[in-house]
């Protein structure tokens, strides 16, 4: 009779007995992996990634019952999680007025609730064992496509760990986002790393594992190689003000933060003679809609017409409720004909930074400084200059497909997404949060303008490729060419269909699964 392993224990055994790793090596591994595998300001190599799927297949089919399988995994995806999320207790700490004792913890709790996820990847890859290698290898790419999009819907969404943005500098690889999307593209990468597992017994898995591969990179090759620009080109610029965050709010430094951002963009409008200019998420901190003193250089230079502004601002609305008014994260569009009658307002905020969920309940305040909390936008519609449909993503709005899905399906034919990473400092997040935003430009087969307040400001191509412009913590006006496009990927057309068929394989798995019976001296891995 096989021996049971025990999560607490030194090692961990599989169901025919065999030790095959400690439960501390190996979430050291993924963690590792993680920070390396993922975006970072040290080195990245994507192909390190794959140790967490890995881990967590071999885990969780090696447990004895679904409650060990989720105990074990959730242990390995809490670690890997803090490597990669330990950047927040940084916005905690130095604009939370949180004393490091107590902000440290936080990225902790944070990793701990995304570690629960991925134990319950670790219980589907325990019932796995009740299905041929081959089918198990299949399904366990289909719940890592379901698990990242449970992550990027439940509780507000944090879709922050999206296995294929860490592939996301080789374009190549991951060129079927235009496809299936990230998630999906993240399936089939999970899927490898499942069948390199299975194929230590099962050579049918690494093959499959193999054919995978080139078909990954086939379809990319044949889609980079294929590219071509089919409308006019615009030059847009971007602007990098490098405020720091600590005095951003602070009255006695508004005017001058508008002279720069105005300085600046005279400089880049008369070297590069842009259409657009495009300026980071809360570029102006101050409501930009009053007819105040701080605004008029940034209104008079859009009168001139040398190049549209799209500004970054709060902005309020009156209302007749129990409060008097109503806030908003905007992006204003300034034209020489009509100064600030278009505008987006961001729909999906960040929970603790722009509202705080619970405020009756908590005794916290939020991020933000400055300002009140924001309330989501109503208008999805495109911002348009000169045959440019913009289709704004303010912040951390560009890490969620759906998002970018909803811009194109409203007419935009070039993505803007506008943020402020100054929160992150020097830490991993800023490079993450600009890979996840190349893969919309892939999914959607739009170009990206990104304007950061101090880095990572970049253009990206329809493919992904990132034309990074400038060094983080310093002011930056820089040109870039983008077409517009109104074809639409296949991914965008079918992106309904796609969820609906995710949908229904997994029931088709759950009945195999529920429907099997375990083999003599096998558990049904359902305790």
């Amino acid at each position: 009779m096989p021996s049971t392993s025990k999560p607490c224990g030194c090692f961990v055994r599989n169901r025919s007995g065999a030790v095959i790793a400690s439960p501390v090596l190996w979430p050291l591994a993924a963690g590792l992996g993680a920070f390396f595998g993922y975006a970072n300001p040290a080195w990245h190599f994507p192909l390190l990634a794959l140790v967490l799927p890995a881990a967590l297949s071999t885990f969780g089919r090696a447990a004895q019952t679904s409650r060990q399988a989720f105990a074990l995994c959730w242990r390995i995806g809490s670690v890997a999680s803090i490597a990669c999320l330990y950047w927040v207790y940084w916005p905690v700490m130095h604009y939370g007025e949180v004393n490091w004792i107590l902000a440290l913890p936080v990225p902790v709790l944070l990793a701990m609730a995304m570690g629960c996820y991925h134990g319950l990847f670790g219980v589907a890859a325990c019932l796995s064992n009740r299905l041929s290698p081959l089918l198990a290898m299949v399904f366990l790419g289909l719940a890592w496509t379901s698990m990242e999009l449970a992550q990027a819907t439940l509780l507000s969404g944090f879709s922050w760990l999206t296995l294929a943005s860490a592939f996301a500098p080789w374009t190549i690889v991951v060129q079927a986002a235009s496809v299936m999307g990230a998630y999906g593209v993240s399936g089939v990468l999970a899927a490898i790393a499942a069948g390199a597992v299975l194929g230590v017994r099962a050579k049918a898995c690494l093959a499959l594992s193999t054919a995978l591969t080139i078909a990954l990179l086939a379809f990319g090759w044949q889609r980079m190689d294929n590219d071509a620009e089919t409308t006019p080109a615009h030059t847009v610029a971007v602007v990098q003000g490098n405020i720091d965050q600590s005095i951003k709010w602070d009255p006695a430094y508004q005017m001058d933060t508008v002279r720069k951002y105005v300085r600046l963009s005279r400089d880049i409008a008369a070297s590069a003679s842009p259409e657009l200019i495009v300026w980071p998420e809360t570029s102006m901190p101050f409501y930009f809609q009053d007819d105040t003193p701080m605004r008029e250089p940034a209104a008079a230079f859009a009168r001139t017409g040398k190049a549209a502004l799209l500004i970054g601002a709060p902005a309020y609305e009156r209302t007749s409720g129990p409060q008097s008014f109503v806030l908003y994260n905007r992006a204003f569009l300034l034209t020489s004909g009509e100064a600030s009658q278009t505008w987006y307002d961001k729909e999906h905020l960040v929970p603790f930074g722009e509202y705080m969920p619970l405020a009756g309940l908590l005794p916290l305040q939020k991020l933000v400084s400055g300002v009140g909390d924001f309330v989501p936008g109503r208008n999805e519609h495109p911002l348009k200059v000169n045959g440019l449909a913009l289709g704004v993503l303010i912040c951390y709005e560009a890490i969620f497909a759906d998002l970018a899905q909803e811009r194109v399906a409203q007419g935009a034919n070039v993505l803007v997404n506008i943020s402020n990473d100054a929160w992150f400092g020097d830490t991993s997040a800023p490079h993450q949060h600009l890979r996840l935003a190349s893969l919309r430009a892939i999914e959607q087969g739009r170009h990206m303008v990104r304007s950061t307040n101090t880095g990572i400001s970049a253009f990206i191509d329809p493919l992904g490729r990132v034309r990074q412009v400038g060094p983080q913590f310093a002011e930056l006006a820089a040109a870039g060419v983008v077409h517009p496009r109104n074809d639409n990927t296949l991914f965008h057309n079918v992106y309904g269909w796609l969820l609906a068929g995710l949908g229904a394989a997994m029931a088709v798995f759950a009945v195999l699964i529920f429907r099997g019976v375990p083999r003599p001296g096998q558990t049904s891995g359902l305790r």
